[in-house]
């Protein structure tokens, strides 16, 4: 079998390879030779043989001629096709990495790009598989990733939350599908001791955020004893964890009314509910009271959902984190902690200490950064593929000037 046969050839304009010869996996469409490869000509969603100008195969991958990242690489060189085996083997070296770092089944299994399957998601909870399909290529190849799944892993549910922005960029349909076994009443996300009741088919992404596990186990040594204020709660990660790290009071804010009743009910279910309250509202609007209330906080918690999705956004984006971390700083006690976070991607940190700083010498204080804080192990990341370090946050200690 030669492969540059059996997939048709998708030939990339000249100097276009360098990215890809450097680790990265995106082809975008304004970089290939349509004179010798007509985007149109191409069915979405199949499987390409990737070529530089001078007729070298660079690897393999799937196509979707409509999209802006046109292709993605799967397989480096010929040697392997992309089918299922090529998904199993990149499940169980996923699988393997996740084995040396956790010591239950609760985290991301599967993180697109950087464990070689780009477009493709998973998060484990416990017996519960949630994946989340963003491209056409790998739509497309949804029977095999089941199949593989189901070899190599051998989940008693498999449910896929195909939802999202990314899928309408690629036109795909959105749907949630129970795809092996039947999903169970509760679905439970356990970190660092805590059991968390989950909405898998209603709530955001999966259902659950791990990216900050590793920073939300931070907290042990600070917050015993302590007031904490969680904004943008979601189902209480955060706050739920201070609990359990010895918090006097923990108040979890958010917008949503079911994310709220979902944190009120994870608090009952790990004997937290004297310790833990929790309110709907807008956080910019919950800080303007609490200040009014001259309400102290010994640490605050900002960790908001994606000011700036997209790069046109970033003046605007920039002016809310500079604005929601001085109101934070504005109700934190004397010698304060603030966990402060952004998912991001087009925030880059030093621009995100950089409004954080800015915001704290308007109040006349002075932000000191304990730790930076990063994306949790189970989403690792590839240089060469700066997407994938998307969670950028820091840890600092507010003083008076």
């Amino acid at each position: 079998m030669t492969t540059e046969i059996e997939y048709p050839a998708l030939f990339l304009k000249r100097g276009e390879d360098a990215r890809l010869k450097q680790g990265h996996v995106w082809v975008f469409s304004n970089e290939v030779d349509t004179a010798r490869s007509p985007l149109n000509e191409f069915e979405p969603g199949e499987r390409v043989a990737i070529v530089d100008a001078s007729g070298r195969l660079i690897g393999l991958g799937y196509i979707n001629p409509h999209a802006l990242i046109c292709a993605r690489l799967l397989v480096r060189g010929a040697e392997h096709g992309i089918d299922r085996s090529l998904i199993s083997h990149r499940l169980n070296v996923a699988a393997s990495l996740r084995a040396m770092q956790y010591d239950e089944p609760y985290h991301r299994l599967v993180f697109g790009e950087s464990d070689g399957l780009p477009g493709l998601v998973i998060d484990r909870f416990g017996p519960v598989l949630v994946g989340q399909i963003g491209t056409l290529g790998m739509e497309q190849l949804k029977p095999e990733i089941e199949a593989a799944i189901q070899k190599t892993l051998k989940p008693e549910v498999l449910v896929w939350k195909n939802q999202g922005s990314v899928r309408q960029l690629e036109n795909l349909p959105e749907y949630v599908e129970v795809a092996i076994g039947s999903l169970p009443t509760t679905v439970i996300a356990r970190e660092h001791g805590v059991d968390y009741a989950i909405d898998v088919e209603h709530g955001q992404k999966t259902g659950f955020f791990y990216d900050q596990r590793d920073n939300r186990g931070s907290l042990a040594r600070l917050v015993d004893g302590k007031r904490v204020l969680d904004l943008f709660s979601y189902v209480g990660a955060w706050g739920l964890a201070a609990a359990r790290f010895g918090a006097s009071e923990v108040l979890a804010v958010d917008v949503s009314d079911a994310a709220v009743e979902r944190v009120r009910a994870n608090a009952d279910r790990n004997g937290f509910a004297d310790r833990v309250r929790a309110e709907s509202a807008d956080a910019f609007e919950f800080l303007k009271h609490l200040r009014q209330q001259r309400e102290r906080f010994d640490v605050v918690i900002v960790d908001p959902p994606a000011f700036s999705k997209r790069k046109k956004d970033f003046a605007e984006a920039r002016l809310a984190y500079r604005r929601i971390n001085e109101m934070a700083m504005q109700v934190l006690a004397r010698d304060g902690l603030l966990v402060s976070c952004s998912c991001s991607y087009h925030m880059p940190y030093s621009e995100l200490i950089s409004q954080i700083n800015q915001g704290a010498r308007h109040l006349d204080r002075q932000a000191l950064v304990l730790k930076r804080l990063q994306q949790s192990a189970d989403h690792p990341v590839v240089p060469a593929i700066p997407e994938t370090e998307y969670l950028k946050g820091a840890l600092l200690r507010v003083l008076p000037s």
